[in-house]
């Protein structure tokens, strides 16, 4: 009989111990402070299981050829963020989702016959700021 009135107790103490543990746990991550966020950025000529490849800063490729841009965020959850291509006037931008930080993502840009000469890759903040930049070069054969 005293063991039917003591199970109830023996159940809730143990799991009210467990939630008020994860609730300490998750109050105590660090939080980054806001206008914190910045981004790692790599120029390669293509991506696999989100790793880049053929990381380099200047590169020989055939007109049409993708040429990608990897990125991890840091900082910036639940936003968005741009990666933008910019050659003197010539200018393409992508728009990317950032659902959780840290958060490795990629964008890329086709070459062509005229887009010879040194870009810049730039990782944007949806509020406008630069968060990472990379600079390269292309050469069409």
């Amino acid at each position: 009989m005293r063991l039917k009135r003591l199970l109830p107790l023996l159940v809730a103490v143990p799991l009210v111990l467990a939630l008020a543990f994860v609730a300490r746990a998750q109050a105590a991550k660090p939080k980054a402070p806001a206008g914190a966020a910045t981004a790692e950025v790599k120029v390669g000529t293509g991506i696999e299981k989100m790793e880049l490849q053929g990381e380099a800063k200047t590169f020989t490729v055939a007109a049409g050829a993708k040429i990608h841009v990897w990125t991890k965020v840091t900082g910036a959850a639940d936003t968005t963020i741009a990666v933008v291509f910019t050659k003197g006037e010539k200018t393409s931008r992508q728009e990317l989702k950032v659902p959780r930080s840290p958060y490795r993502t990629h964008a890329y840009r086709t070459f062509r016959k005229g887009d010879e000469g040194a870009w810049t890759a730039k990782v944007v903040g949806a509020d406008g700021a630069e968060l990472g930049t990379a600079a390269f070069t292309v050469a069409i054969q």
